[in-house]
């Protein structure tokens, strides 16, 4: 029986919501969005996991202070299971960690993409949304990560080199790789206005010259307590549950639980993983032409 195979015995009547959270640049606040997003559906009796997905500089556990003994690169050396590398965060939220300052960790090779496609099939841990919160830029494996997911969610700042980092990201996964719906969260806004005003420009240029669909899903407004609470190294939605961030959090899940999972093989996890392995392979094969 090959990989494949194995795999799509895996939870063949569960269904998983697959979200990918990226966006063009640094520092615009994606893994924050990531987090809280997963706390919130938490809250709402989601049973929610998150992949940190930048497999070489992984923050997650880092941001949220927990102690992490084994991560992804454990798994594919074979010391370990996916289960057992799995932490429980804020809320009960699962947290799969990756290493950070590993280059190996970002040019697998064909073996350890098996191990990778072998890990995810023989998982017990139970959920219901898995969210993955991407390295920034526009490499092969934020696009292959974004392919693979139902929702592609990217988080977009008030600041040109945002914009036109995230347009850039937009137009590569529409014009290359058949990715023609993007939600769309304006974080650190003023106002709503600012988040609708900022919307527009990115709809702007994208309607001009992009077939694809871009819908705003969320306005975050910019607040003290974000920063207070990464240095703090808990969640804002935990601190200060109140407070305006929160509540944008809040309100993006709520909008993320009528997302529809597709009943069909791309609401299933296992093969959301070989999808994701087969857009590594099909862009490293498409660059060598």
């Amino acid at each position: 029986m090959d990989q494949a195979s194995g795999l799509r015995k895996m939870n063949q009547n569960r269904m998983i919501k697959v979200i990918a959270v990226t966006g063009g640049k640094g520092g615009v606040g994606k893994t924050n969005v990531s987090l809280n997003l997963a706390a919130n559906l938490a809250q709402q009796g989601k049973r929610t996991l998150i992949l940190d997905a930048d497999l070489g500089l992984a923050n997650v556990d880092v941001m949220l202070g927990l102690r992490v003994q084994k991560n992804l690169s454990h798994v594919l050396s074979g010391e370990c299971e996916l289960d057992d590398i799995i932490v429980q965060g804020p809320l009960g939220v699962g947290i799969i960690p990756a290493t950070s300052g590993s280059q190996s960790m970002v040019e697998l090779d064909p073996a350890q993409h098996a191990g990778l496609i072998r890990a995810f099939s023989e998982m017990r841990y139970e959920f219901d949304v898995l969210i993955v919160d991407t390295a920034a830029g526009i490499s092969d494996m934020v696009v292959s990560f974004a392919r693979a997911a139902q929702d592609v969610v990217a988080v977009v700042c008030d600041e040109p080199a945002s914009i036109t980092d995230a347009y850039a990201l937009i137009k590569l996964l529409s014009r290359e790789h058949g990715v023609f719906r993007v939600k769309v969260v304006a974080n650190m806004v003023r106002n709503m206005r600012e988040g609708q005003e900022l919307f527009a420009k990115l709809t702007r240029v994208s309607d001009r010259f992009l077939d694809v669909a871009l819908e705003l899903v969320a306005t975050i407004p910019f607040d003290e307590n974000v920063r207070r609470s990464v240095r703090k190294q808990k969640l804002i939605t935990e601190l200060y549950p109140q407070s305006p961030a929160t509540l944008g959090y809040k309100a993006l899940a709520n909008k993320a639980m009528s997302w529809p999972v597709p009943n069909q093989p791309g609401g299933h996890l296992e093969f959301f993983i070989e999808q994701l392995i087969e857009n590594r392979y099909k862009n490293r094969d498409d660059a060598s032409e």
